[in-house]
């Protein structure tokens, strides 16, 4: 029986899922229905400004073709040369059926008095022209299409509106071209009444857009409803958004903007815009504003589909809810008694006895082979616990015996050098040439000194990640003689044998001179530390690796040193890339350093795109190490091929060379 003030797990689990998730449901179809809303008009916006660009770009392919016919119209043999009536009839006849827009009326009249000498609608003149339009002599021998003179209807330019359909409202332009006869004189005018553009109506789903054509003094030269054509812009509704609109388009905007009573009464409509170059003016600055009207019912077609469809989901939801619910508390209860009582025992007793997994859920069963298992993992991750905590230890021993080899490494540079300079302050030098060999060895000490806190710098830059290169071409056969040069004092003293392949052209790389310096006086500076009889060989050679990008074959530089030396046991090679890690401390604590070298080595390699290897066959049988490194050019190719280098003469010994 349950206690005072608690509730069955069944009646918790139903009021606490629908408690959270019906709120969330509502939530999330108001977002999704207003995210739907915003992404659809925004389709809408983009959907009607390309299609007011195209109307635009329609309007003025249509008026230059109209412009082109009409003027090669105009320098026509047959009107040229003072034909009959009749001829002149039958070539403003024919002339209608071939121009690329819909033609109203063509007229030929005489520019003086204005008499219609052949046409299509009538004899009255379509438009009064006013005069000295035109130079009365031709002078240009091709046709200039800015002698077309253009006008519309609605424009106050146009005085007479005969012989046209009453109920049209579409944009209608009249245009006229000088008639010079064969003696060059003025003589006729050719007009031409066109319907430039057609209204088409949205259909389901179609965002093309009503066309309204506004000039740019606020005029409407085309709307879908004629009663509102002629006026001016101030007259209507929304005439600051229009207004605004007008501005934006003049100025190359780009904006989308609602519209109240603009294309039906009592209808919001969306607008796209764009401007062209005005076809009644001169006028460079002069423009019309094309724009695409739709009703925002038509932007918003789907929206009521994806507002059922929302609807009906969050039901179905809820619905699923519920019934889930009421069976989970019913499938959920007993098992998870049954889970917690094995839990429970478990906890006091530390009991092996696994669960049988025997519940009608799946999750459960998962979860009674978990609670089976969880003690077997528990004794895992102590074991992992433990191993990491001798891998701290192992960490913290090597960071120790890190300082205490630094220690002893920066004191006996210090203590050679404090002891020099105070021999020499003392004066028990007895001449001055064994105070320059004591100021040379305090030299020597502290120029080790400073390599050993390079390196201690340089790897604090490589783990903060600072440590920069500056790559450039580079020879690697004068770094390997610039470094061979330096080592040669230690060589000679140790009477070690050197072993190398001197290349007869330069090899380039990319890389950092000082870097990639520093790298070799580490690899060959360890071959000499480590080397008490023998020889040092030095090689280089060039491999060609298949480029997996493209057919061609990528060179490689091959840099090994190999010497005599101690060797290194095979279990530890692994670990002298690691910084602070030298090998074995009883064999190798008399040569010295702080086993950073090949640690920033393997760092600068790297970060010059070249790599660093190490191996030995085991102790007292010599190391070798390789670096590679990418080739950008060599001597050693000629176009297309690999010549043969000859130059293997090896030098056997310091002294021959």
């Amino acid at each position: 029986m349950g206690k005072l003030g608690q509730s069955s797990f069944r009646r918790i689990l139903l009021s606490r899922i629908l408690l959270l998730s019906v709120p969330i449901l509502l939530v999330g179809e108001y977002v999704t229905y207003k995210k739907a809303r915003s992404a659809l008009l925004e389709t809408a916006r983009q959907n009607l400004i390309e299609s007011a660009v195209r109307k635009g770009e329609r309007i003025e392919e249509l008026i230059a073709a109209l412009k082109s016919n009409l003027m090669a119209a105009s320098q026509s043999a047959v009107l040229k040369s003072n034909s009959s009536i009749q001829s002149n009839q039958k070539f403003i006849s024919e002339l209608a059926t071939q121009l690329p827009t819909r033609i109203q009326c063509i007229q030929l009249s005489n520019f003086q008095t204005g008499q219609v000498i052949a046409g299509t609608c009538g004899d009255r003149p379509i438009i009064s022209l006013p005069p000295n339009l035109w130079t009365k002599n031709q002078t240009e021998l091709l046709p200039d299409l800015s002698n077309v003179y253009v006008t519309t209807q609605v424009s106050k330019k146009a005085i007479n509106n005969v012989n046209t359909p009453s109920n049209t409202n579409q944009l209608k332009l009249i245009l006229s071209a000088p008639v010079y006869n064969s003696a060059g004189q003025l003589q006729n005018v050719l007009t031409v009444q066109s319907i430039i553009n057609q209204q088409q109506r949205d259909l389901s789903g179609s965002l093309y857009g009503n066309t309204v054509v506004i000039d740019q003094d606020g005029t409407i030269l085309e709307h879908p409803q004629k009663e509102r054509q002629g006026k001016n812009i101030s007259q209507q509704r929304d005439a600051s958004r229009l207004e605004a609109i007008l501005r934006n388009a003049i100025n190359g905007q780009q904006y989308f903007l609602h519209l109240s009573d603009f294309q039906d009464e009592g209808v919001e409509s969306v607008v796209g815009y764009s401007a062209i170059p005005s076809p009644l003016s001169k006028e460079k600055n002069r423009k019309w504003v094309i724009l695409a009207v739709a009703n925002i019912d038509s932007a918003l077609y789907r929206l009521e589909e994806i507002k059922q469809v929302l609807l009906m989901l969050t039901l179905g939801l809820i619905a699923a809810i519920l019934l889930a619910t009421l069976y989970l508390s019913r499938d959920l209860a007993r098992p998870l008694e049954q889970l917690g009582d094995y839990a429970l025992n478990v906890g006091k007793d530390r009991s092996t006895v696994k669960i049988t997994p025997t519940f009608k859920i799946s999750e459960l069963n998962q979860l009674s082979e978990s609670l089976d298992s969880m003690v077997g993992r528990l004794t895992i991750w102590a074991e992992e616990l433990e191993n990491a905590w001798k891998e701290a230890q192992t960490a913290n021993k090597l960071k120790t015996e890190f300082l205490a080899n630094t220690s002893h490494e920066l004191r006996t540079p210090l203590n050679a050098i404090i002891g020099c300079i105070r021999l020499v302050r003392d004066g028990c030098c007895d001449d001055r040439e064994e105070e320059l060999d004591l100021l040379q060895k305090a030299d020597d000490a502290a120029i080790h000194l400073l390599h050993i806190i390079n390196d201690i710098l340089d790897l604090s830059k490589i783990e903060s990640g600072t440590l920069s290169v500056v790559m450039r071409p580079v020879d690697v056969r004068s770094i390997l003689k610039e470094v061979i040069d330096l080592q040669m004092v230690h060589i000679n003293q140790k009477g070690l044998q050197l072993l190398f392949t001197v290349p007869e052209q330069p090899i380039i790389v990319q890389a950092d001179p000082a870097k990639l310096k520093q790298v070799f006086l580490n690899v060959i500076g360890n071959a000499v530390k480590f080397t008490e009889k023998g020889s040092i060989t030095i090689t280089t050679t060039l491999e060609s690796i298949p480029s997996k990008q493209t057919n061609n074959n990528n060179y490689w530089v091959l840099v090994k040193v190999k010497d005599t030396g101690i060797g290194i046991p095979v279990e530890e090679q692994k670990k002298l890339f690691r910084p602070f890690v030298m090998a074995d401390g009883t064999r190798t604590r008399k040569y010295g350093g702080t086993g950073l070298g090949l640690a920033i080595s393997r760092k600068i390699m790297a970060l010059m795109e070249g790599t660093i290897n190490l191996h030995s066959p085991g102790v007292d049988l010599g190391t070798t190490l390789e670096i590679s490194m990418p080739i950008v050019s060599s001597g050693f190719f000629t176009t297309g091929t690999e010549s043969s280098t000859d130059n293997k003469a090896e030098v056997p010994s310091v002294s021959e060379r």
